[in-house]
């Protein structure tokens, strides 16, 4: 779609790129972004399918958000964490106010990475324990820590030197579920089962936390069962075990609810938080911790710091984005627009014998492609190797072709715009997405 330019070419020369080797690399150069549209460098316009990386939740182009990052500097640029500006003491305020149960205070970092590894180190200073139970089909972030909690294969890179001190548990995947169970319900009991006999192997007293995604997102939108997230509640606090909440993706009304834990009923010990946060127009993150938690640090050291937590810039751009957020019921359209993509995808689901599961909540959801529904074969297997990951590729540069961004992983198609999308956007959207379910139906075995 977009020809190679000289910003292209100094880019691919001078920087480097995320999660690819560096050689073959064709980065499209986007001029203008508005709404759930991008422009590239030819005029052609591309859908933006997954808002980028799950966090430009209030769309593209938002002028009041430049308006209001000119105006904090106009102010103030930047003082130390120390110091105290305007936009930090209203940010947290909201956010106080918007976040579940007792959770009251708020550390500000850069992102979500670095908020989960302030949250691992908050619980171990707050417990005294030193373990860390998450999940295998997770992703946490790419800092050592981040990534060593995660169960992403994207790990294993490092995994020599990862962070110790962290065991994973199934996820209650009832598509898939690990104990061949029938139901959602059934596979929740079993997950949990597991999670709790997996703590008195490790000795519940050394563990300071479970950490889990508010709801599931890069590792394949795995919905959970009614009534999991509550029983994971109990055993934890039957084991004095602090809950660790990643709302990074599933935050600020990607869900259809200012947070994915909300749907379950459950408050967490520590929330952490970012992309939606600002919907990604200035670097922001924030690890939100409980009253109890917040009460310890009043007579102990907070021992965690960053240059330019509180930023006072970023915190001004999140405070107009939750503004835009509740003036333009962007939650409550992403929870009516969530219902008609699950209609939309229903239809195509009787067109397309690839589909074999479809998981959203609100405006995250991917579909599962298969080769077989009876026998549930992946179209390509997790972690696929090069040699095996063909109809991903295929699928991939048909979309981009087609003026599509959004993410192809694996057998899996995500679809999470951004959460000012209309119908019509929707069914152009799902229109493109076919294309690659013609191709995934190729390679159906039935």
């Amino acid at each position: 779609m977009s020809i190679a330019s000289t910003t292209v070419q100094d880019a691919l020369d001078y920087t480097l790129f995320s999660w690819s080797k560096q050689s073959g690399l064709l980065p499209i150069e986007i001029q203008k972004a508005e709404g759930v549209y991008l422009w590239d460098n030819q005029g052609n316009r591309i859908i933006d399918f997954s808002s980028q990386l799950m966090n430009v939740n209030v769309g593209h182009g938002q002028q009041r958000i430049t308006q209001a990052v000119a105006r904090q500097m106009e102010k103030v640029s930047y003082v130390y964490p120390g110091m105290v500006t305007q936009a930090r003491a209203d940010l947290g305020k909201k956010l106080a106010a918007i976040t579940p149960g007792n959770l009251t205070k708020a550390f500000f970092t850069l992102g979500g990475a670095d908020a989960i590894e302030n949250a691992i180190k908050i619980a171990r200073m707050y417990t005294g324990r030193h373990k860390i139970i998450a999940q295998y089909r997770s992703y946490h972030g790419a800092t050592y820590g981040a990534a060593s909690a995660g169960g992403d294969p994207r790990r294993h890179a490092m995994d020599s030197q990862a962070m110790p001190n962290v065991v994973h548990v199934e996820n209650p995947y009832s598509y898939r579920c690990p104990w061949g169970t029938n139901s959602p319900e059934a596979c929740a009991e079993m997950a949990a089962r597991n999670l709790e006999q997996t703590i008195l192997y490790q000795n519940p007293n050394s563990i300071a936390a479970i950490l889990m995604e508010g709801e599931s997102g890069s590792s394949g939108c795995i919905k959970y069962p009614p009534g999991y997230w509550k029983k994971v509640r109990e055993i934890a606090d039957k084991y004095g075990i602090l809950i660790i909440c990643d709302e990074v993706m599933s935050g600020f009304g990607r869900t259809g609810k200012w947070f994915g834990i909300d749907h379950h009923g459950v408050t967490p010990d520590i929330m952490c938080m970012a992309k939606g946060l600002t919907s990604g127009y200035v670097p922001l993150g924030c690890t939100m911790v409980s009253e109890p938690i917040a009460a310890f640090f009043e007579e102990h050291p907070l021992v965690a710091g960053l240059t330019y937590s509180a930023h006072p810039v970023a915190c001004a751009a999140a405070l107009e984005n939750l503004a835009i957020m509740e003036e333009e019921s962007m939650i409550q359209n992403a929870a009516q627009m969530g219902a008609y993509l699950e209609q939309r995808v229903a239809l195509l689901s009787d067109r397309h014998p690839s589909i074999g599961d479809v998981r959203n909540t609100g405006l995250l959801g991917c579909i599962e492609l298969v080769k077989n529904r009876k026998t549930k074969e992946p179209t390509v297997p997790w972690n696929a190797a090069a040699k095996d990951a063909e109809p991903t590729n295929r699928m991939a540069a048909a979309l981009r072709k087609a003026g599509m961004f959004t993410f192809v992983r694996w057998n899996w198609i995500f679809m999470a715009p951004p959460l000012c999308i209309t119908k019509d956007q929707i069914d152009e959207g799902l229109g493109i997405i076919e294309k690659a379910l013609d191709i995934a139906d190729e390679y159906c075995t039935t």
